[in-house]
């Protein structure tokens, strides 16, 4: 017969284990608790009898019958056995019809059967019993009934043992629950993940607010799902973008190549239809060529080259490079840079500020200044470029950094929309920040910790 399948559940078996186990340690421990009041009651009826024999005793031996009869004159529960016995073991008093023949008189207390005999009639009992000599010959034996003691001790064991029974019981009822539990929690996890593998990405795994360790997991996977909600949404707007892109010049070619071979009629308008051709192919290629090393940026393929990049001469190198530019446009290019340590990749940090530096330098109309600067802010270090530009709208800010987009200031500039993607991608391999804020004109940052010298 198959098992129910929430009792074939891992959980499920771990709970009756655990149960298993605590049932074993709470039989220890009741089994010692028994122990422990068995051998209490013991001690307590023997003190008792003991304390019996010292008082009868007490008087002398010709005290021993009248303390003997006071004794046992006062017994409601009929628990009281008491004898005094001659050297040949006849009866002399009390209620013991003969003498123990197991019970030695040597005043260790011992379990013997006997009879007790009185009013009422002849009736056999186990006691506990001491036998002590009077000093005369005779030997007086002291005992007590102990069915109330085995009655108390039954009962005792009987509660021990029952209490196990609820504790099994809970424990198969705590197992069935949690297991139930858990399979609930992972039949909803698996619909969710069945309708994810579907292809509906806006499902999430089920989470409540109890902060277990599955619900950390659910939340973790949820974010793990945004982002790749997030990721997917981008590729399909990067080809959607990609297509738009790259359509607008193929297109340009394809239209001057067929009016060229319709209307050319001499060598010269030839060539110039076909280096307007070159033309847009040069753009469909620089916007392939710039896709990819945005890729290959973003798989982190050049973590391998980080070494120490001192950023004082790297901003100094681009200055070099981007000054006659400005220069040209009547624009003031203006540099300030502190000595400090960056960990990276040089080529890369120099690829990321020259993009920085040039969109200041293209969009600074002419008398505009722009300033590049390297600064020392508490553990960070700030390559910080800013021009008096037209600037970024601040609902644009977020923006920026999405590949192909260009804000309606840049639509007459030409560019291909992908110099901030590169940028951003370049920051998040570094681990750095790139922050965009306006007025007037644009300031870039990249923000990254630097290392003590």
């Amino acid at each position: 017969m198959r098992l129910p399948e929430f009792a074939r559940s891992t959980t499920f078996r771990w709970t009756l284990g655990a149960s298993a186990a605590f049932s074993v340690a709470l039989l220890v421990i009741l089994g010692f608790v028994y122990w422990r009041s068995t051998m209490y009651l013991t001690a307590a009826t023997d003190r008792l009898i003991a304390g019996v024999a010292d008082g009868l005793l007490a008087g002398g031996p010709g005290e021993v019958v009248p303390r003997l009869e006071t004794h046992l004159a006062s017994d409601p529960r009929r628990v009281k056995i008491t004898g005094l016995f001659d050297g040949s073991g006849r009866r002399v008093a009390g209620n013991l019809e003969r003498y123990p023949i197991e019970l030695a008189p040597d005043g260790k207390r011992q379990y013997v059967p006997a009879v007790r005999i009185d009013s009422r009639g002849r009736e056999e009992q186990t006691v506990r019993a001491i036998a002590r000599p009077v000093g005369d010959g005779r030997i007086l034996v002291v005992g007590r009934d102990v069915e109330e003691r085995e009655e108390f001790s039954a009962i005792l064991g009987e509660t021990l043992a029952l209490s196990l029974i609820p504790a099994l019981l809970l424990g198969v009822a705590a197992g069935t629950f949690l297991s139930l539990r858990a399979q609930r929690r992972i039949k909803a996890v698996n619909e969710r993940v069945q309708r994810i593998v579907a292809g509906d990405l806006r499902q999430r795994l089920p989470a409540h607010a109890t902060d277990d360790p599955f619900d950390r997991l659910a939340l973790l996977v949820n974010r793990m799902l945004d982002d790749i909600e997030v990721l997917i949404r981008r590729l399909a707007g990067v080809g959607d973008d990609i297509a738009h892109d790259l359509r607008t010049p193929l297109t340009r070619v394809r239209i001057g190549l067929e009016r060229a071979r319709q209307n050319a009629t001499r060598l010269e308008d030839l060539q110039a239809s076909v280096d307007q051709a070159l033309t847009g192919l040069d753009q469909s290629l620089a916007i392939i060529t710039a896709l990819l090393r945005i890729a290959e940026i973003e798989h982190s393929r050049r973590l391998a080259g980080f070494r120490n990049v001192e950023l004082c001469g790297l901003v100094r190198e681009v200055a070099d490079l981007y000054d006659p530019i400005a220069e040209d446009k009547k624009i003031e290019f203006a540099v300030a840079a502190d000595e400090v340590l960056v960990e990276g990749d040089r080529d890369l940090l120099f690829e990321a500020v020259a993009n920085l530096v040039d969109n200041a330098v293209k969009f600074t109309p002419e008398g505009g200044k722009v300033e590049l600067s390297v600064r020392i802010a508490g553990e960070d270090a700030v390559v910080r470029v800013a021009d008096t530009g037209p600037g970024i709208a601040a609902s644009e800010h977020d923006l920026v950094g999405k590949r192909f987009y260009r804000s309606d200031k840049s639509r007459n500039h030409p560019g291909l929309g992908l110099g901030l993607s590169l940028v951003n991608a370049i920051v998040k391999l570094h681990g750095f920040r790139l922050g965009v804020s306006s007025g007037p004109g644009c300031v870039t940052e990249i923000v990254g910790r630097r290392i003590r010298g």
